[in-house]
């Protein structure tokens, strides 16, 4: 048995679609650019079936322009009849091993994305990121494409079935050893205590580091061999809390159990110590701050428009 077959027969598997190649037949015509729109509109943010809708349509279309592609799209998309199959699915075969088997995580992805208890948090986080992706990311292709190739996408997803393990079940060792996995396989290493929003972008993901006691707030993101973590001498409540709407840029290092506000932006490169206040950037080793510039739209958050530069090019308006 593969990870994504059912142990129960809770509901029939769904008939393999029509437009797969197969050795009697051929796929109908590709679908129309149209049917899979570039952005969500604004009201189906949140809205679970209307993302899954345009993962299942980018599905098909990629299947029918690349055959190659059909089984893959085929197998870890379009047999399945939610979102929460296909990602418990997709999780499973990337992080499973020659010891932990993809049909044990399979039934533990699927598990948590679907429990009564905690199926809504999950699975509506994951959509809020699955758009953030989208909507941020210039080389993001689609929906479908984050849902299978962006891992820090999949990074975060496990990550938060790794936290529930923790923090809900008190399944600290198994928690331990999926975070162990995912570092392995992603190369992105999140401690299963820490505590991840909605909303959150990991640009290219590779490197970054977030400790037992840091809080990321909804709507950030953060960019690849980001550290938020300790300074090697404080016990307990140890490492960085970022508040909502923050942009990190690359190679940044938060250290320490210091306040990122609200709307804060962190230079790529940066290594700081202090709080940072709402709306303020932080650059340089170690890190300076400059306040925001006057007149600045409050309504763009730097998280959202991932603005590295504006500081940059304004440099007069701020006062040091």
């Amino acid at each position: 048995m593969t990870a994504g077959q059912p142990l129960h027969t809770d509901s029939p598997q769904p008939q393999r679609p029509r437009h797969v190649t197969t050795t009697t037949g051929n796929p109908p015509a590709a679908l129309d650019a149209g049917v899979v729109p570039s952005y969500p509109p604004p009201e189906s943010d949140a809205d679970e079936s209307w993302v899954w809708s345009q993962i299942k349509a980018e599905a098909r279309r990629d299947a029918d322009a690349e055959p190659a592609l059909a089984s893959f799209l085929y197998a870890t998309v379009l047999s399945h009849p939610s979102l929460a199959r296909s990602l418990a699915f997709h999780l499973a075969n990337k992080l499973s091993s020659s010891t932990l088997l993809s049909t044990l995580l399979y039934d533990l992805f699927l598990a948590s994305l679907t429990s009564s208890h905690h199926s809504n948090s999950i699975l509506s986080a994951a959509v809020a990121d699955l758009v953030a992706a989208r909507s941020r990311d210039p080389a993001c292709a689609g929906f479908a494409h984050c849902l299978l190739n962006y891992k820090g996408f999949l990074a975060v997803q496990a990550h938060r079935v790794a936290h529930v393990l923790w923090a809900r079940e008190g399944r600290r060792a198994l928690a331990l050893a999926l975070q162990s996995r995912v570092a392995e396989v992603f190369a992105v290493d999140i401690h299963p205590a820490a505590a991840i929003g909605r909303g959150v972008l990991l640009d290219h993901a590779t490197g970054v580091v977030i400790g037992e006691t840091a809080v990321v707030g909804d709507n950030v993101s953060i960019l690849h061999h980001v550290t938020l973590g300790g300074t090697g001498k404080a016990v307990g409540d140890r490492h960085p809390k970022i508040g909502d709407g923050v942009l990190i840029g690359a190679g940044a290092t938060i250290l320490g159990n210091v306040r990122i506000g609200d709307g804060a932006k962190v230079g790529a490169g940066s290594v700081v110590l202090i709080d940072v206040p709402p709306r303020c950037t932080a650059v340089g080793n170690p890190a300076r701050l400059i306040g925001g510039k006057k007149g600045e739209d409050v309504m763009l958050m730097p998280g959202e428009s991932m603005d590295h530069t504006s500081f940059i090019q304004q440099w007069s308006d701020y006062i040091i």
